[in-house]
């Protein structure tokens, strides 16, 4: 096999982003029996199995390289035509990218407002948690994202952007009814916010201070702001974002669990491969914001979290 046929790869993604072969027919206009064969050749070429028959279809592991490599030709294909000037339907790249609630709350949605308009791009954005949107790279759904791995998805380079600062912080009514004696021991009985059951952030913040888990007693809130709000109201403590707690700090609607004292999750940028100039734009744009907005991953370009207390009034 030299070559994957383009005609069967795009009829794959269709079957993906269609959910089943019916709607996958009718949007390539052709019949359902043309595209379970192209489906099947395919399958064969390649010798595995690429799509699970459920409802909707998902892609194997197999699948998903095949799917990203069919975006991937998709996005070159577009920016050809562009700069040509034979696309038939002139319009702005699209370009999918995963980042996480936190980010798209504070720093991430002014760094694309700075992005060139030429050539001109509309974003498609999946907010999913920093430590899973690698995943939607894998799985060929975005072009890129903002994740927590320093390991390129295959057929990806990866760029380190900073540092998110987190603040364990509570309202000062509930730091009063709850504190008893050192940090590490009344805070694994407290009340805490959680962003949703998939966040482990609290978890490991309080496991790198008394070695268990934060309290079975959680609020799950799944927006960034209601979150902070929340730790706020005082339904909770939770890690708040550097720069929405530093208002409610200074306000005292807020105050630390322990001055000095912080989270720090390292943040990287991965995309695909391409040379595609709308992509390329946004990841320099977006690289110089995260710069200017997080704090700096020391020299290695690696970290492991960890509780972490500011030495001197410098934060950063």
């Amino acid at each position: 096999m030299t070559e994957l046929p383009i005609d069967q790869v795009r009829t794959l993604l269709a079957v993906v982003d269609e959910g089943t072969f019916d709607a996958a027919a009718a949007a390539l206009h052709v019949t359902p029996s043309a595209v379970s064969q192209r489906i099947k050749t395919l399958e064969q070429r390649v010798g595995r199995v690429l799509l699970m028959r459920t409802k909707p279809v998902r892609p194997t592991e197999s699948g998903q390289v095949v799917v990203r490599f069919a975006r991937q030709l998709a996005a070159l294909n577009q920016d050809a035509r562009r700069e040509l000037g034979i696309d038939g339907q002139p319009g702005p790249a699209r370009l999918s990218i995963a980042v996480n609630a936190d980010s798209l709350a504070t720093w991430f949605l002014p760094a694309i407002t700075r992005v060139p308009r030429d050539p001109p791009v509309c974003f498609e954005l999946y907010r999913e948690d920093e430590t899973r949107t690698a995943e939607l790279l894998r799985e060929g759904r975005v072009m890129a994202a903002v994740t927590s791995s320093p390991d390129p998805v295959a057929g990806c380079l990866v760029r380190p952007l900073g540092l998110a600062r987190y603040l364990p912080a509570a309202n000062p009514d509930f730091v009063a009814r709850h504190r008893s004696g050192r940090l590490r021991r009344w805070l694994p009985g407290a009340p805490v916010i959680v962003f949703d059951q998939a966040d482990e952030l609290q978890d490991r913040f309080v496991r790198a201070l008394s070695g268990v888990d934060a309290a079975e007693d959680r609020h799950h809130v799944p927006t960034s702001e209601g979150f902070r709000d929340a730790v706020a109201a005082g339904l909770g403590w939770g890690l708040v974002p550097e720069p929405q707690a530093r208002p409610l700090l200074e306000s005292g609607a807020l105050v630390e669990l322990e001055p000095g004292l912080h989270w720090d999750v390292p943040l990287y940028w991965q995309q695909w491969k391409l040379d595609v100039r709308a992509l390329a734009l946004v990841a320099d744009t977006i690289t110089a914001a995260a710069a200017e907005a997080l704090h700096p991953i020391p020299s290695g370009g690696r970290i492991s979290p960890a509780a972490r207390r500011t030495r001197g009034p410098d934060r950063s």
